[in-house]
């Protein structure tokens, strides 16, 4: 029975005790409660699935409808293996030659198949031969990846002298009690978020191979897996907003709602930190973050943290952020606008029957902008910043004068000149990057960062929930970093799986993608 309000011990440790009981109560509650909330949703999804099978229009429609909500309930399963996390501690299709007579990857192994010729000279019937040499033809072949065994063997021994059971002890796996090896949970992590595979489709794969894998121990799989690399994630976050050039995108996901049984569009946002084109040392990083919804609060909230410029298309809901907290307090963040977005837009004018000539002549104009960025990309800010003052400066003005003569032409609702006025209206942060060596002309950056997740996109259903959302947002952080860093994501994903359990927590950073290599190659495992 809780003490009333009136019979309060005064005693400072005795209501120190009353707040650690009523703090763990409530942590017992508030899981409860997600455990309920889970299972409904998981119910309603068996639910639906049924009666899409009962009362489904066509046998096609019902597979596609069955895909879909199989979709969710991993998502599902995967949010309620997460639920314990508390308490954890801090090859594709087969490869294809490239076209003409180029040599075979070196790395690969080589395995020789001799075909020896036939015991008698097929012209004179003689059988003394002597070699002349031999004919090499190398093909490209692919052996299917496969599954093995691992017996984690722990010899005991007992001491003569004391009789103490002694034990080797055996390295944590990356799943509590669980059977799956490192590598495993790292193949599933990167068919499912960089392949494009959900786990149903890599459960039937799996099977091909005799081996049952069902979707939801998988499921389970990666929400254990994911909850894992939560401090390496966050270690990602804080080195991307530490930058004071940041590039940021956005992109639309169709998440499934089991219980309504339709989709709706939820948000996937990126941030790249990438100094490479102006010899930043940092190390490149992108993190990714989900949203149901596009509502200017989520990317404010992302930035709380950040100051310096930022990369961005005319999205209205970064505006806030550009503007002044106070009068005499200026912005922290200011925008460098994209020219690849203006480009765009004049591009998609010149595919129309009536192609406009303005449209025809800014592209080549801004043309040469990209022309003198090809020969500065990779040099130093003060060279990049001195040859674009000297050069894009004058290019620039003068398409600013003779876009301002044009508008005085055309109809005030056509669509060049909407194209125009969308570049004037952002004249200010285009032209940022003519005086500062570290800003890009263009947001390609974040462009290049969203475009696997449209791939995904186009191959089936991104997120069969809200936290599905969140939990992909996190992988595919680490997966896209160890990208921008030169690694094979699966290779870097299942040594820190097998590392991360019984690696110190104060020394998390060195797990992250770019100081992998050195630890990998040190002892316990090579990438």
């Amino acid at each position: 029975m809780e003490p009333s309000l009136t019979d309060l011990p005064d005693d400072v440790e005795a209501l120190r005790a009353i707040i650690v009981s009523q703090a763990e109560a409530l942590a017992r509650q508030t899981q409860k409660l997600q455990s309920r909330d889970t299972l409904i949703e998981k119910l309603q999804a068996q639910l639906a699935i049924l009666r899409r099978a009962r009362f489904g229009a066509s046998s096609e429609k019902i597979e596609r409808s069955i895909e879909q909500l199989e979709l969710a309930l991993e998502d599902i399963e995967a949010a309620d293996a997460r639920l314990p996390a508390a308490a954890l501690p801090t090859q594709p299709d087969a490869l294809k030659a490239k076209p003409g007579r180029q040599p075979l990857p070196d790395h690969l192994p080589r395995q020789d198949v001799i075909h020896q010729v036939v015991c008698t000279c097929p012209v004179c019937g003689g059988s003394d031969f002597i070699k002349a040499g031999e004919t090499v033809s190398e093909v490209l072949d692919y052996i299917p990846a496969s599954f093995r065994v691992v017996r984690h063997v722990q010899p005991r021994f007992t001491c003569k002298g004391c009789d103490t059971d002694i034990r080797a002890r055996m390295p944590s796996l990356p799943i509590e009690r669980g059977k799956p090896g490192a590598g495993l949970v790292a193949h599933v992590l990167i068919a499912k978020y960089c392949d494009h595979l959900p786990l149903y489709r890599q459960s039937e794969i799996y099977a091909r191979e005799g081996v049952d894998l069902s979707r939801s121990t998988m499921a389970d799989w990666v929400g254990k897996a994911s909850a894992l690399l939560d401090p390496l994630v966050a270690r990602i976050r804080d080195h991307v907003f530490a930058a004071d050039r940041l590039h940021g995108d956005d992109t639309p996901v169709p998440v499934l709602e089991p219980g309504r049984g339709r989709t709706r569009t939820g948000r996937l946002w990126t941030y790249v930190r990438d100094g490479h084109p102006w010899l930043e040392e940092a190390p490149p990083a992108v993190t990714y973050f989900y949203s149901p919804d596009r509502k200017g609060r989520h990317p404010k909230a992302h930035l709380a943290r950040f100051s310096g410029t930022l990369h961005a298309d005319g999205y209205a809901g970064f505006n806030d952020l550009y503007e002044p907290t106070r009068i005499d307090k200026p912005a922290s963040i200011q925008e460098a606008a994209c020219w690849a977005h203006v480009r765009r837009k004049f591009f998609d004018l010149t595919t129309s029957p009536a192609s406009h000539p303005i449209a025809e002549e800014t592209l080549i104009r801004i043309g040469q902008f990209y022309d003198i960025e090809s020969t500065i990309r990779g040099a130093p800010p003060d060279r990049r910043r001195a040859v674009r003052q000297k050069k894009t400066r004058a290019l620039i003005e003068a398409l600013r004068l003779w876009w301002d003569s044009k508008l005085l032409e055309l109809p005030r609702a056509s669509r060049t000149a909407e194209a125009i006025r969308y570049a004037r209206t952002r004249w200010i942060s285009l032209c940022r990057f003519i005086d500062d060596g570290t800003i890009e002309i263009d947001n390609n950056a974040a462009e290049r960062a969203i475009r696997p997740i449209a791939l995904g996109r186009k191959n089936w259903l991104f997120a069969g929930s809200d936290k599905g959302g969140e939990r992909a947002a996190a992988v595919l952080s680490l997966i896209e970093t160890a990208k921008l860093n030169g690694l094979d994501p699966e290779a870097y994903l299942r040594d820190v799986l097998a590392r991360i359990a019984d690696h110190p927590i104060n020394k998390i950073d060195e797990l992250l993608p770019w100081h992998w290599s050195k630890i990998a190659s040190g002892g316990g495992g090579t990438p």
